[in-house]
């Protein structure tokens, strides 16, 4: 009899997927080294919405070489879309920040149990060094073919912990294939840094040449969200996991480490990071759009693989956004913001925080979205609080009403087109390190930060668009034609930005229904003798303004 976890595994995710036809299901061939990312990369930079983006289980898997794998792999299963995402988040995409909200204000404590799925199948000893065993034997996808120099497990959540406090750590880090036994992990050493890497320094300090580390593929969606989450350091990821699903994470202890793992995890890659060696890995392309040169990282030598008789390997879809990686991210990271500027700063008038995706990739451009008329000098301070708040995003910060849809770049450029004085709504601010990218802060070049307030300084005409009923009914006419499917983006329809009247409302409505003469009657009405053209007529007075 099979038992099912309190909360679904990456096997009841899955046929959720399938029930929200969220899955594509490839049984063709398919080779891992060259053409599995490959082919998921399409649904992302083909023009397809995000809406439309699925899933992909791959279960006829080769190598470049025609070896052939048992094992299925997932890729895109986590946040191809956001949908997606909601799926594994058991809730609406609507009531995903809530739900994120209350499970870290009420984490539960894990449960550990003996009888682990992740410990069915057990690897030890000296088959892991064997060509075919170990490492060898899982269809690792190639992430980048043509640039990347290894397979690389993307989508694992790497578990550390703190060798004073014993105080567990989870990250996402990229792991590059080196050897069946052996692997090299890649964990980002710039200030503020992964907590993984902290452990690492501590290790040095203490003296210990190895820290143990285990590296979980395919957890439970609430325990894989954890790695990519931001939360604050010191925080036991397995408690809030608990938290979102409302009930215990069940937790088991490594065979060959001590550490805590997620007892329904696919597949558990046990060993130990070398704190003494470093070992060169790369090139990879990484999340920030650009290959990632090669460069020293931490060698790790495997001393278990245990896995489920069933296992699924899952793998991230990342390097240039949008991406799944990117989708994981923006759903973290946009609410840190929002909560950062209204709660910790009592900002309250920006509504809405807005990580630019595709290219960018998050960390280059942050849009706030400002309620109308809020007051300048809480603009800039938003503006400055926002660019601030981690060193590696917000380079780029824009600050639009509510009107500005911040993910259409056109819409952004009319804004800062119509509604910025470049010399008094644009700041540029020193001293700002280089963060997550193709330049890396090590070498000591600085960047800088833009600022820019183009959010509206005064009233404005409506947009030149016809009114929103006009467009709907349209819409409706366009459909009933069977012309092609729109993809409709704000803005779509005319609206009031301020300077407009009722009178214009009512000669607008005359002049839609066809009697367009009662408004030419009304306009020879207040004709003016010798009156220079283009003075501006005051609808209040029906007479001329005074300059």
């Amino acid at each position: 009899m099979v038992v099912h976890p309190p909360y679904n595994d990456l096997h009841l995710h899955l046929e959720a997927l399938r029930q929200h036809d969220l899955l594509v299901e490839v049984d063709c061939p398919i080779d891992k080294d060259s053409e599995m990312h490959s082919l998921v990369r399409w649904q992302f930079i083909g023009g397809m919405k995000e809406s439309e983006r699925k899933a992909f289980l791959f279960t006829n898997i080769h190598d470049g070489k025609g070896r052939k794998y048992k094992m299925p792999v997932l890729v895109g299963g986590l946040a191809a879309n956001r949908q997606i995402y909601s799926v594994g988040m058991g809730c609406s995409i609507d009531e995903m920040q809530d739900k994120w909200d209350e499970a870290i204000k009420n984490p539960i404590t894990p449960k550990f149990v003996d009888a682990a799925p992740c410990h069915e199948m057990i690897e030890k000893g000296v088959t892991l060094s064997q060509e075919g065993n170990g490492l060898d034997a899982l269809p690792i996808p190639v992430s980048t073919p043509g640039f990347d120099s290894a397979p690389t497990l993307s989508a694992g959540n790497v578990i550390t912990k703190d060798p004073e406090t014993g105080v567990p750590n989870m990250g996402t880090y990229r792991c590059a294939l080196k050897a069946p036994d052996r692997l090299v992990v890649r964990m980002a050493t710039r200030v503020g840094g992964a907590g993984g890497y902290q452990h690492y320094q501590k290790c040095q300090a203490m003296g210990m040449k190895e820290m143990p580390v285990a590296i979980v593929l395919g957890c439970p969606p609430y325990v894989a969200f954890m790695g990519p989450q931001k939360l604050p350091i010191g925080v036991d990821e397995f408690t809030v996991a608990g938290g979102l699903a409302g009930k215990p994470i069940n937790v088991t202890t490594g065979k060959t480490v001590d550490l805590t793992v997620p007892a329904e995890a696919e597949i558990i890659i046990e060993g130990f990071i070398d704190t003494t060696r470093v070992e060169p890995e790369g090139p990879f392309g990484e999340s920030h759009g650009h290959i990632a040169l090669e460069e020293y990282n931490m060698p790790m030598r495997i001393t278990a693989i245990t896995r489920r008789k069933n296992a699924i390997v899952p793998s991230y879809i990342s390097q240039v956004a949008p991406s799944e990686s990117s989708v994981i991210k923006r759903i973290a990271y946009e609410p840190l913001f929002l909560r950062h500027l209204r709660n910790d700063n009592n900002i309250k008038g920006v509504k809405k925080v807005s990580l630019h995706e595709p290219l960018t990739g998050l960390l280059r451009v942050t849009v706030l979205t400002c309620e109308q008329d809020m007051p300048h000098t809480e603009v800039w301070r938003a503006l400055y609080s926002a660019a601030f708040f981690k060193g590696d995003c917000s380079k780029i910060t824009i600050a639009v009403n509510e009107d500005i849809d911040a993910d259409n770049a056109d819409a952004l450029l009319w804004a800062i087109s119509y509604r910025t004085n470049p010399i008094k709504d644009i700041k540029t601010l020193d001293y700002r390190g280089q963060g997550h990218g193709p330049k890396r802060e090590h070498g000591g070049e600085e960047d800088s930060t833009l600022l820019v307030d183009a959010t509206m300084k005064s009233p404005m005409p409506p947009l030149a668009l016809p009114g929103k009923e006009h467009m709907s009914r349209a819409k409706e006419i366009w459909d009933e034609m069977g012309l092609p499917k729109l993809n409709v983006q704000m803005p779509w329809h005319g609206y009031s930005l301020g300077a407009w009247h009722k009178i214009w409302d009512e000669a607008g409505h005359r002049a839609a229904t066809g009697d367009y003469l009662e408004n030419g009657r009304i306009s020879k009405s207040l004709s003016v003798v010798g009156l220079k053209p283009e003075t501006k007529l005051d609808p209040d007075s029906g007479k001329p303004f005074k300059s």
